[in-house]
């Protein structure tokens, strides 16, 4: 937990190597890739997000977004993160922790999207095992929660591979694609096992340095 205590959004953002998958916190100079997978895989992701607004994939909106991100993550609330090939450095999607709660929970919610061209890959998979133990570990948290939606079975697959529990079953949770829609409610323990590792290695925390920027942005 203290990590993020002592490091400002200012300072080189941290990154968070797997064996397949890189983990960056967003810069403001990933626009034009994040903008061009976003509208590219608008389709296919339409159907498990909530509504984007008109403005969504503008440069000021992004603005805005990066704004928030210094917030949440300057106010141990949440931590975003880009998901990059470990290969050859493509943008492949996004990953976060979010609605981070401290006190007698220590609790988080976890949120990805991939975009359309990588997906069904297994990258989405990496990234989430990469990113457990900085949760578990480095954040502190002792329990991540997840939803999903009953007919997603690619998200089905990927949590319960990675180590998370069917907990319970949510009656319009969220508002997904306009409508309020049933989720599949999930979760993990610190203690829980990650599952089978599938080639990665044990993921470790860098500085990342702006000389050596990453192409693209999720």
């Amino acid at each position: 937990m203290a990590l993020f205590r002592t490091v400002s959004w200012h300072e080189p953002p941290m990154l968070i190597e797997g064996e397949r998958v890189l983990l960056r916190m967003p810069q403001m100079s990933d626009f034009a890739a994040w903008s061009a997978l976003r509208e590219q895989s608008r389709p296919f992701l339409t159907p498990w997000e909530p509504t984007w607004p008109p403005y969504d994939l503008t440069r000021g909106s992004f603005r805005r977004r990066m704004r928030r991100y210094a917030r949440d993550v300057r106010e141990d609330i949440a931590y975003p993160f880009l998901v990059f090939s470990a290969a050859d450095r493509t943008l492949l999607g996004g990953v976060s922790l979010s609605n981070v709660r401290r006190g007698v929970t220590q609790t988080a919610s976890l949120g990805y999207w991939m975009g359309a061209p990588h997906a069904g890959k297994g990258f989405m998979g990496a990234a989430v095992r990469t990113l457990l133990p900085f949760a578990h570990t480095t954040l502190g948290l002792r329990r991540i929660e997840a939803a999903c939606l009953p007919h997603n079975t690619p998200s089905i697959r990927l949590l319960e591979g990675a180590g998370f529990r069917r907990e319970g079953y949510g009656r319009e949770y969220l508002c997904i694609n306009g409508l309020w829609q049933d989720h599949l409610l999930y979760a993990r323990l610190a203690g829980d096992p990650i599952g089978p590792a599938r080639g990665l290695d044990t993921p470790s925390l860098v500085p990342f340095e702006s000389g050596k920027e990453l192409s693209g942005d999720a």
